[in-house]
């Protein structure tokens, strides 16, 4: 029997649930390894080899490694195209050209401003550090550009790269489900008709509630 691909990281790391996402959705066995950030873990040497700028997560397949979520989920979905969710990544040029261009948009336009107020709504408060107002503001109009560009998009379409559930979709589910259920910044997606319809229908999937089960305290 194969050995399952090894995952590095805590699940409520954002970018760590963005790869078991995908892992559920390709159906993939994994072997998901703890790293204990708080004591510092994901700096020491031996950790380094895997993520060498020191953050989460390492990834881990047939003896080789890969870091950045995002480069994670496109390889498992190009390793494993036969099994699971076939169509996640596009299944000819034109399709995945669509799924990278809305892709590089949540990494672009949609990640910064929604990662800020993830940590200063959601993870500040919990770290017990002050919240930076100014901060807050600034990335809560820029989001609220990005969502309304979406909002548009999603009014010709059932997902941002068409009408079938992609890894671009996949990529927006970590930052906005601390957004939503985490913070009192929610009404920013539910309160737009298309993007409350998306959010929903994304955020129901059975991968995801796999990994928002595996967020829950022990």
């Amino acid at each position: 029997m194969a050995t399952p691909v090894k995952v590095y990281g805590p699940p409520i790391s954002t970018a760590v649930s963005r790869v078991l996402a995908c892992l559920h959705e390709k159906e993939v066995p994994y072997q998901l390894i703890p790293v204990n950030m708080a004591k510092g873990e994901h700096k020491k040497p031996k950790f380094l080899k895997i993520q060498p700028f020191g953050q989460v997560p390492g990834f881990e397949d047939d003896g080789f490694t890969l870091f950045e979520s995002r480069s994670i989920c496109r390889y498992i979905c190009d390793k494993y195209a036969k099994q699971g969710n076939k169509g996640l990544y596009g299944d000819n040029p034109l399709a995945k050209a669509s799924i990278d261009q809305w892709l590089e948009a949540e990494g672009q336009s949609f990640s910064p401003p929604s990662s800020v107020l993830v940590f200063q709504l959601a993870f500040a408060p919990r770290m017990k550090l002050k919240q930076d107002q100014v901060a807050i503001r600034q990335n809560e109009e820029k989001l609220k550009k990005v969502l309304d560009v979406f909002e548009e998009r999603l009014s010709e379409s059932r997902f941002l790269a068409g009408d079938e559930f992609t890894l671009a979709d996949l990529s927006h589910l970590p930052n906005t489900h601390y957004l939503v259920n985490a913070t009192d910044r929610g009404e920013l997606f539910t309160e737009r008709d298309n993007v409350g319809r998306w959010w929903s229908e994304i955020s129901s999937r059975e991968s995801w509630k796999k990994v928002v089960e595996m967020q829950k305290p022990a």
